[in-house]
């Protein structure tokens, strides 16, 4: 069995942590676009975990930090206009995080010009 490479954590991780987050937004407030947005962003960010697990590792940081970026937007804008930390803050925080690190990473995983 192949070890998961530490850059991938992150995405599975935050992945994670959105699935279930909108997963019980459904359930608690039967927030359907909870659900809907959950599944998306935390699927796309699992998605890129996989895509850096494998061959992949330029695509996989670049969806990554795409789908955390457009996440943390979003969030963060929430949060400005409630004013309540959870969830809205917390997820721009943690989207934010997830966008600063795929981005770095995405810069040393870049193709060189030759390629």
């Amino acid at each position: 069995m192949s070890s998961i490479p530490g850059s991938a954590h992150m995405n599975f991780s935050v992945g994670g942590l959105v699935l279930v987050g909108g997963a019980m937004g459904y359930l608690k407030k039967g927030s359907k676009v909870s659900l809907l947005a959950g599944l998306t962003f935390g699927g796309l960010l699992v998605g890129s975990g996989i895509m850096i697990a494998g061959e992949s590792q330029y695509h996989g940081h670049a969806l990554a930090t795409s789908t955390s970026g457009i996440m943390a937007l979003a969030m963060g804008h929430r949060f400005l206009s409630t004013k309540k930390f959870m969830p809205a803050g917390l997820v721009a925080t943690l989207g934010a995080a997830c966008c600063a690190y795929n981005l770095k990473k995405a810069i040393e995983w870049a193709p060189s010009k030759g390629d």
